[in-house]
């Protein structure tokens, strides 16, 4: 009896452990050998970064000279929402002859929450019904084919 009980809950424990432990998500850029912040402004050029750390993430939309490398890491506990645990955010800005002049690392408390606008915009017509849905075709009538010659087809046969 002792061996049972001892037995069962040793399975709910190990069960149990699958659910406490997160599951991570890995999005954006990895750092593989050199991390963003090992670049050094006034030495590597845009060719050094591009062979260290690889292609970036994204580039600025305003400002064709700065780099963004992006990095998240989410933890989902059993079937939870993921939670961001770590994010990180890397600019690098080049000057006009392709030198580093600063590189800028952001973190998650560094964002800001945006909130987008819910409205809707809304349509002309009317909206149709349930049963104006199913039964809209019940009763219309199909016109049949004719032989008559048409513009696209002159001779009024069918192919």
């Amino acid at each position: 009896m002792v061996k049972r009980s001892f037995i069962a809950s040793l399975a709910v424990a190990c069960l149990a452990t699958g659910c406490i432990s997160p599951v991570k998500a890995y999005h954006g850029y990895a750092p593989d050998e050199v991390a963003p912040n090992a670049i050094t402004p006034g030495i590597d050029t845009r060719s050094s970064v591009l062979a260290q750390l690889g292609s970036p993430s994204t580039e600025s939309i305003f400002d064709d000279n700065t780099w963004v490398y992006i990095s998240t890491i989410q933890e989902r506990f059993a079937f939870y929402r993921p939670q961001i645990s770590t994010r990180t955010v890397t600019a690098i800005r080049f000057s006009d002859e392709d030198v580093v002049e600063e590189v800028l690392e952001y973190d998650q408390d560094d964002g800001r929450v945006i909130n987008y606008a819910s409205r809707e915009t809304p349509t002309l017509g009317r909206e149709l019904g349930l049963w104006e849905q199913i039964f809209g075709n019940v009763g219309r009538a199909v016109l049949p084919a004719t032989n008559e010659a048409t513009p696209g087809n002159p001779t009024g046969r069918r192919n």
